[in-house]
């Protein structure tokens, strides 16, 4: 449980870092001042400022002659010229800027044209960057968010999203790389380091896998004690099973389960009704694993926006795509699963979630980066920005929402979890 605790804040962490970094190094770039910048959040235990003192150091020193001349009058009329060499040294200064850090402790507020501060907060998860002028104060100053024109602060809010994409691409180029589970039709260059397995990637309705709790992503092993080499052998399997029961020997989340499941024959499907495919850990070379990170990036998010619109078809009536949000306990719970597959499965799971978290983010509801680049797009269209105090009020009550959003889904997922996290408590205190 504590591991699973660890692994959930440290992906978190990564996740939110990540995003906050993006619109960071944007807002620099562009002129913008950051005023903190910190690891963790709030309340703070400590910070670092950079102070920048600009002073003169000696260069070197050069020798200069010069001559001085004067002109005396003699008696007879005439001028009686004099030459003076003047041999002086001079020291050469170069200007140097004395570079130091200065510990901020607590809470303390940034003031005016202070230097930024990077921070250490108490809560350890995420991150967060403060921009000067991001709710439209100071937009005369010309370092404000305020200040700069829309296409720049777009591409600022919008960074923490690409930043998210990224991550997923580099997370899976890595566990491409190193070796991760893909299905055999899709191998294209890498090595199977893991014989392939067969996997269930579909569950239909009304059919014995239902009946008997099989879910997505298990292992059919054997079956009736029998190894499965590959689908079309466990296809052939069933075919010569219709109306018995089988003992299935199945491989999930590290554990191996037995069930014992009818064969049948129905609307022309053999077998307990599931799709089926046949996977293996795969290691790619670096090139290619780059790009598999970014085809299989591409892939997961053409998916993720068709659940996506078809969720929000569904609050509005439209048909069910059998999917559902999960919260922070539900995520909580799916990193601890992952974690008993091993890392590989918990870098994939990172990976989805960062993309899923760059999706969400980009969605035009207010308190979002997409709900504040939908106002700068009104701003561009109506040449002037759209009052402060109403876009505040609607990040406000968008805020809100989005807040009880996650308590209700928390509330549901405790309420499905609840007694799987009250036994991993119990085992955790040997109770």
């Amino acid at each position: 449980m504590l591991l699973t605790i660890v692994i959930f804040i440290l992906i978190l962490s990564l996740l939110v870092f990540v995003h906050e970094l993006g619109h960071f190094l944007t807002a620099r770039r562009f002129g913008v001042k950051c005023e903190e910048f910190g690891m963790g959040l709030p309340p703070r235990i400590v910070g670092w400022q950079l102070i920048k003192k600009t002073g003169w150091e000696k260069l070197a020193e050069q020798e200069q002659v010069s001559v001085a001349m004067a002109a005396d009058e003699l008696p007879s009329g005439q001028e009686l010229i004099k030459e003076t060499v003047i041999r002086e040294t001079v020291e050469i200064d170069t200007p140097v800027t004395d570079k130091s850090w200065r510990f901020v402790w607590g809470n303390r507020e940034v003031v005016k044209d202070e230097p930024m501060i990077y921070s250490l907060n108490w809560i350890p998860v995420g991150g967060f960057v403060k921009i000067k002028g991001e709710n439209g104060e100071e937009a005369g100053d010309a370092d404000s968010f305020g200040h700069k024109p829309v296409w720049q602060r777009s591409v600022i809010l919008a960074a923490g999203v690409t930043m998210n994409v990224v991550l997923c691409v580099l997370l899976l180029s890595l566990g491409f790389a190193v070796g991760m589970p893909s299905a055999v039709e899709d191998n294209q260059g890498g090595k199977f380091i893991a014989p392939p397995e067969v996997q269930v990637t579909e569950i239909l309705p009304d059919m014995p896998a239902v009946q008997n709790d099989v879910k997505l992503g298990d292992i059919i092993a054997k079956v009736n004690g029998a190894e499965i080499a590959s689908s079309q052998a466990l296809k052939e399997n069933f075919g010569q099973l219709v109306g018995q029961t089988a003992k299935l020997t199945i491989k999930r989340n590290g554990a191996q389960l037995e069930k014992d499941i009818a064969i049948v024959q129905k609307d022309g499907i053999t077998g307990i009704g599931i799709g089926i495919m046949d996977v293996g850990v795969v290691r790619y070379p670096l090139h290619l694993a780059l790009w598999q990170g970014l085809k299989m990036t591409w892939q997961w998010l053409v998916l993720i926006v068709l659940a996506v619109v078809g969720l929000v078809r569904q609050l509005f009536g439209g048909p069910s795509v059998g999917l559902d949000f999960a919260g922070p306990v539900g995520i909580a719970v799916m990193t601890g699963q992952a974690a008993k597959m091993g890392w590989v499965y918990v870098l994939q799971f990172a990976a989805l979630l960062s993309l899923n978290l760059a999706i969400i983010n980009i969605l035009p509801f207010p308190a979002l980066d997409g709900g504040r680049i939908m106002f700068l797009l009104a701003e561009k269209f109506r040449g002037k920005a759209v009052n402060s105090k109403w876009e505040n009020l609607s990040h406000n009550v968008g805020f809100i929402l989005l807040m009880l959003l996650i308590v209700i889904i928390t509330y549901r997922d405790i309420i499905r979890y609840g007694a799987k996290i009250i036994d991993a408590l119990k085992r955790g205190v040997g109770l």
